[in-house]
């Protein structure tokens, strides 16, 4: 009855979200509030609504195909609340500080972060390709050439191989950023997003002080989805050649699409669905998130909670406002323009009129 109930509980599944710079991002339905904790302490927002394709075309909500138009979705998104957090906090992403910055300042000007987030996306394809296609894929050949070819002759043990050492680069390099205290910080502001959520779900007061007995392991999170990924494409790349490994690694780059889709299917379903088959595959992803994500301090959670407030619907205790920096009240109240106060003071005090 009371699995029954979970199913049927209208709060599940609406909102998600994801850490940024110092603070939370979180989207629910088409509201999405990004909120930050600046230098000075305060609470900044920004909402904005961000409609789905999904929303719009009937073909973008067939099964696997709303998968993968998901995941671009998301991957976009993530960008852009990266940058407005990085805006938020403060940080002049624009401020040429070498010879060869304010070069490529005035070579490209405006374009000059477009450039710049263009060869960041290039060298962060070639990585992860070289990492998680290339690599597992040579490692798995030296390994059937050091059994005397013993892996070679069964291809769903040698993709099985390739897989493992797939998923022991990724847990490597989770486990190894998560040392760096910057990253650190980023994964408690992951465990705040969870907390909060699962606060939420679980119909609770949205406080700080709630929020901090809620689990920090969530099925639907991004490091789940990922492992499940991995997992699929064990099953789905045993089907593929091994006689020519440019043929595989161009096969598996095709399958990607698919591995996507039948992702996006499984974490949905787990979403809502608690049963043996689900939490048997959802075990590694749940492990994962005690590195991808920590404990976060009640300022985190606080941040976390203002981002969610401001993300559901009215109908579960939403707030609709405009972007601003938030008031111990809750209410936002627009951000006061820094620079043009600066400017005019600077200006009053130039003028000999203005002069005791």
């Amino acid at each position: 009855m009371s699995r029954e109930k979970k199913k049927l509980d209208p709060k599940i599944g609406i909102v998600g979200g994801q850490a940024v710079l110092e603070g939370v991002m979180m989207k629910s339905g088409d509201r999405c509030s990004l909120a930050v904790r600046t230098p000075e302490g305060k609470i900044s927002l920004y909402n904005v609504n961000k409609p789905s394709v999904r929303s719009k075309h009937k073909i973008a909500r067939l099964p696997l195909i709303r998968g993968i138009v998901a995941f671009v979705e998301q991957l976009s998104l993530s960008m852009d609340m990266l940058t407005r957090s990085a805006d938020m906090q403060g940080i002049d992403l624009d401020e040429p500080e070498t010879k060869f910055e304010k070069w490529l300042n005035d070579k490209f000007g405006d374009k000059l972060m477009s450039v710049i987030t263009g060869i960041g996306t290039v060298l962060g394809l070639v990585l992860g390709v070289g990492l998680f296609l290339m690599l597992p894929t040579f490692a798995a050949k030296g390994i059937d050439a050091l059994t005397g070819g013993f892996i070679g002759e069964h291809a769903v043990l040698r993709s099985l191989v390739e897989g493992l050492i797939r998923i022991a680069i990724f847990i490597a390099y989770v486990w190894g950023v998560s040392l760096m205290p910057d990253i650190r910080r980023t994964y408690e502001y992951h465990g705040a997003e969870h907390k909060s959520v699962a606060c939420f779900e679980a119909g609770l007061d949205l406080t700080p002080e709630n929020a901090r007995g809620c689990t920090r392991f969530h099925c639907r999170c991004g490091t789940s989805f990922i492992f499940v990924m991995l997992l699929i494409s064990i099953i789905l790349n045993s089907f593929l050649t091994w006689g020519n490994v440019w043929v595989r690694f161009a096969s598996k780059l095709c399958m990607i699409p698919l591995i996507v889709g039948i992702g996006f299917e499984f974490i949905r379903y787990a979403g809502s669905h608690s049963n043996i088959f689900t939490k048997i595959v959802s075990a590694p992803g749940l492990w994962m998130q005690r590195i991808t994500t920590k404990e976060p301090d009640d300022s985190q959670l606080e941040v976390a909670l203002a981002a969610l407030k401001n993300a559901i619907p009215v109908s579960f205790g939403g707030v609709v406002q405009p972007s601003g920096i938030l008031r111990e009240d809750g209410v936002t109240e627009p951000a006061e323009p820094e620079k043009e106060t600066d400017a005019s003071e600077a200006e009053k005090d130039a003028d000999p009129e203005n002069e005791d």
